[in-house]
């Protein structure tokens, strides 16, 4: 679990201006990035559930595919090491919010699946206090958060206007109500990693 002392945020802005940028993944990220603002027109200003599913399923594509090219190609980039997990970060808030506001999504389970992750985020302040890399993510975490993407989609082709609607919102359901538990018992586990063996350890010297 250890790893070397982090980055300052001058290091890590100096080697993001003289890594590769103009990388096919990196556009890929940059499109969804710039998806998230016509998601929410589409969503809560048009009412398009249907374009809006779309572009849902196209960001998730996407962001599946922009991790295997960078691979092939071997165009991997300290810039989409950035850029890809603040994507998907916006976008699962993004989606969040706007299925609250539009009344997809009941307004507790999005501030408390948000807050999981804002908590979770502010403990990797005792990994890198402490010189170590981040937790290695678990299979359980990978599967919750699968599920908790997957009724996403579910939910919102539940709203819309077709003769499958119905049937759907049923396994749509069942999807939110497990993958938010997952997604909560997972997070779980992690603060109390954190809370835990981590936080017993001594500080980093520099």
């Amino acid at each position: 679990m250890t790893g070397p002392a982090s980055d300052s945020p001058r290091d890590v802005v100096a080697g993001v201006v003289g890594d590769r940028i103009l990388t096919v993944p990196n556009a890929l990220s940059v499109v969804r990035l710039l998806g998230v603002p016509v998601f929410l027109w589409l969503l809560l200003g048009e009412q398009a559930y249907g374009w809006a599913l779309l572009l849902l399923l196209l960001s998730g594509a996407t962001d599946w595919l922009d991790g295997k090219l960078a691979r092939l190609l071997d165009q991997s980039s300290a810039l989409g090491a950035l850029l890809d997990p603040f994507v998907d970060r916006l976008y699962v808030v993004t989606t969040l919010v706007g299925f609250a506001l539009a009344g997809i999504l009941p307004w507790w389970v999005a501030v408390v699946l948000i807050a999981r992750d804002g908590i979770l985020a502010l403990t990797l302040l005792l990994y890198r206090r402490r010189g170590l890399a981040p937790p290695e993510v678990i299979y359980l975490g990978k599967a919750a958060t699968f599920v908790l993407m997957s009724a996403l989609p579910f939910l919102l082709a539940a709203r819309v206007d077709w003769v499958g609607a119905d049937v759907i919102a049923i396994p749509a359901q069942a999807l939110l109500v497990w993958g938010t538990a997952l997604y909560l018992y997972t997070g779980a586990l992690y603060l109390g990693l954190a809370l835990g063996p981590v936080r017993r350890l001594p500080l980093a010297t520099r």
